[in-house]
C-alpha cells in the first residue's frame, strides 16, 4: 500500500475542561505530531479582563484572534504534520458570542470582531481533522477540580453549561471538513490506554483509512 501523505493540521476543539490539553499531548507522542498550546502565560489581557470583562472582552477577543491566526499560517507554511488545542472557531463561535449574550461584549464590538473572523476565515485553511470532546458539565467540573488551576476555581456552573450550549451548536452545524466526535463522559483516555486506543483507531480511519 502506498504510503499516504500525511495531513498538516489536527485540531482538538472542547470546552474548559473536556481535555483538550492530555489529548493533544497524548496524540502528538503517538503520532510524532507536533503539539501547539494556547500560551495563556503571555496574554497581556487576561488579568484585566478577570478584573473588568466589559472593558477588556474585546481586546483579549483580538488578542486570541490573532495568535491562532499565526499558529495556523506557521501551520500551514511547515512540512510536519500539527495536532493544535484549540481553534480559532471556538473563539469566534462560542466565546465571543456568550461574552456578547452575558452583556460583557458591546454588540458594535461583537458585530466589529465576527466580520473580522469571517474576513479571515476566508483566507485561511480548516483543519484536516478537527476532534470535538463533548463533555458533560458534571464531567467538566471534575475536570476543572483535579487540575487544581487558580484562575479556574471560580468559573460557574451556568457558565459552563451555557459554553456547552454554544459548542453543540456549532459542531451540529461544522461543515468546515472531517469531523470526529469523542463522548468524554464515556471515553476515559487519560487514565484508560484502551479507552486512548479506540481514539487512535478512529483517528487512524479517518486520515489513513481506505475510503
Amino acid at each position: 500500500m502506498a504510503k499516504v501523505k500525511k495531513p498538516k493540521h489536527i485540531a482538538v476543539a472542547g470546552n474548559i475542561g473536556a481535555g483538550k490539553t492530555t489529548l493533544t499531548e497524548l496524540l502528538s507522542k503517538h503520532y510524532k505530531w507536533i503539539p501547539q498550546f494556547e500560551d495563556v502565560d503571555h496574554n497581556p489581557y487576561l488579568n484585566d479582563f478577570y478584573e473588568e470583562m466589559p472593558r477588556w472582552s474585546f481586546n483579549l477577543q483580538i488578542f486570541f484572534l490573532n495568535s491562532r491566526l499565526t499558529q495556523l499560517l506557521e501551520i500551514h507554511r511547515g512540512t510536519e504534520t500539527v495536532i493544535q488545542d484549540r481553534t480559532i472557531y471556538e473563539d469566534a463561535n462560542i466565546f465571543a458570542p456568550n461574552l456578547h449574550d452575558m452583556g460583557l461584549m458591546a454588540k458594535r464590538d461583537f458585530d466589529n470582531y465576527y466580520t473580522f473572523f469571517e474576513t479571515l476565515k476566508s483566507m485561511v485553511q480548516p483543519p484536516d481533522l478537527l476532534i470535538y470532546l463533548k463533555a458533560s458539565v458534571p464531567t467538566l467540573v471534575a475536570q476543572i477540580q483535579k487540575r487544581g488551576r487558580e484562575y479556574e476555581e471560580n468559573i460557574r456552573l451556568d457558565y459552563l453549561k451555557k459554553l456547552n450550549e454554544f459548542y453543540n451548536k456549532w459542531i451540529s452545524t461544522y461543515k468546515e471538513g472531517p469531523l470526529l466526535i469523542i463522548d468524554a463522559d464515556k471515553n476515559k483516555f487519560a487514565e484508560n490506554d484502551e479507552d486512548l486506543g479506540k481514539i487512535i483507531n478512529q483517528v487512524d480511519a479517518q486520515l489513513y483509512g481506505l475510503f
